[in-house]
């Protein structure tokens, strides 16, 4: 098979609007069946028949839970090979055993137990499994994981911030090398207890007090002058640090990086840390912060929603582009402002809602996009649901393919267009057009005739 019919059937595999029969054609193919188990659709029992047919445990792994019903689970339950009877079951296991997390329904799926029933089995690594997971467990649940037997389990119970360690179980675990520096940065310390963690031997453990704001000036100067970077990084954002030594721990970890420190590069260039606690204060203290020479400290001030329009205008110029996304995202940000900042910069990253669906955000940016003499731009007008037919066909014949892939998708192409574009000469425009809802049934099954299914 040519990867140019590869490329058919796998968007074929993608594609939400694709019929049963075209679904149980496509997995007669070994290949394309272990795409289609992957789906996050709901499968047909038929097609899941199919699949199951290869024989293929990497497939049946992917058979379990509301993804197909309940006769196909009993059907896979009753396999002769354990191989694919037991498929997911043993994928979780050795993702367990690994430490890679899974959400605690799949671990209940697979172990067939409650999670209050997995929570005290006799195995730490299922227990831990289950600390990490089971965020919403109940109370006595948590005390019991937070205070096992096992410090891989008593760390999985408190790494995340949220939900919190109970208060009343702070002592025991800022007590618990496993758990300190979990909880260090948000307790409530005594002033010889924030003494004792600041000068830890474990450097994850002084972080974790660098960032907790209720700090002695003791205890301050003691983390700011910390011997680890990171440490010092995280003091940079404390506030019971004055500009003037933030400004000198900057220097001093700038060298540093200079001179080789990965962990002083992590802290100036790959830390998205920001003072939270900037935005509880007064707003005069706040936009004292206006001209802050730490972009954190700005990128925490525009995450306000009442400063003065004198303010937004500074932010919306600030020389980081993150302050400027930050600050985008208030109700009331100009138009001009949102498109200058997706034309420079894009809209993809985690943040959400994206720029180009705020209220504000100018329909005719879109156009605009699509005559750009970038290519990165030119795909940015795909995110407009409303481009004129013109406009998108010739966005699907432009001479850069990552442009023409992202038309491929676009949902208000012709269905006509659709299938033109199965003969484009880069695979993954033709595998982005063969997952268009739009593609005509006929041209599909003429696909699956084409390569012999």
């Amino acid at each position: 098979m040519t990867a140019r019919e590869r490329a058919r059937l796998s968007g074929l595999a993608r594609n939400p609007a694709a019929t049963e029969q075209i679904l149980v054609r496509l997995a007669r193919d070994a290949v394309v069946a272990r795409e289609l188990a992957s789906r996050r659709r709901p499968l047909p029992d038929a097609v899941a028949e199919t699949i199951l047919a290869h024989r293929d445990p990497g497939s049946a792994l992917f058979l379990h839970g509301d993804r197909v019903s309940p006769a196909i689970r009993a059907r896979i339950a009753a396999d002769p090979d354990p191989a694919i009877r037991y498929a997911h079951r043993d994928f979780v296991r050795s993702m367990v055993e690994r430490e890679v997390f899974l959400p605690v329904e799949e671990l209940a799926e697979a172990y067939a137990r409650s999670p209050d029933e997995l929570a005290r089995d006799p195995d730490p690594r299922i227990r831990a499994a289950v600390a990490d997971a089971w965020w919403t467990a109940p109370a006595p649940v948590r005390a019991a994981l937070l205070t096992d037997p096992d410090p891989t389990v008593r760390t999985a119970a408190s790494r995340r911030a949220q939900p919190p360690v109970p208060v009343e179980l702070h002592p025991t675990c800022l007590a618990d090398p496993a758990t300190r520096a979990h909880v260090a940065g948000y307790a409530e310390l005594t002033d010889a207890l924030a003494f004792s963690l600041a000068t830890d031997p474990d450097h994850e453990t002084r972080q974790a007090v660098a960032r907790n704001p209720r700090l002695s000036a003791e205890v301050v100067a003691v983390l700011v002058a910390d011997p680890h970077p990171l440490v010092r990084a995280a003091m940079m954002q404390h506030p019971g640090v004055d500009e003037r030594t933030r400004d000198r721990l900057h220097a001093e970890l700038a060298a540093e990086k200079a001179a080789g420190s990965l962990d002083a590069r992590v802290a100036l260039d790959w830390s998205l840390a920001e003072p939270i606690w900037l935005r509880e204060l007064p707003l005069p203290a706040r936009l004292s912060y206006l001209d802050s020479r730490h972009v954190a400290f700005r990128r925490a001030l525009a995450g306000s929603r009442d400063l003065p329009p004198e303010a937004w205008r500074r932010l919306d110029a600030d020389p980081d582009w993150r302050v400027r996304r930050y600050a985008a995202t208030r109700p009331d940000t100009p138009p001009e402002v949102l498109e200058r900042l997706v034309r420079e910069h894009g809209d993809g990253g985690p943040i959400r809602p994206r720029l180009v669906e705020h209220p504000n955000f100018p329909a005719t940016a879109f156009a605009r996009f699509a005559e750009h003499p970038e290519p990165r731009v030119r795909c940015l007008a795909l995110a407009g649901p409303d481009l004129a037919p013109e406009v998108l066909n010739r966005l699907t014949a432009d001479p850069e393919p990552s442009v023409r892939r992202a038309a491929a998708g676009h949902r208000g192409l012709h269905p006509a267009r659709v299938a033109e574009l199965l003969a484009d000469e880069d695979d993954e425009v033709v595998r982005a057009a063969a997952a268009h809802p739009a593609l005509p049934a006929a041209r599909a099954h003429r696909i699956l005739d084409e390569a012999g299914l």
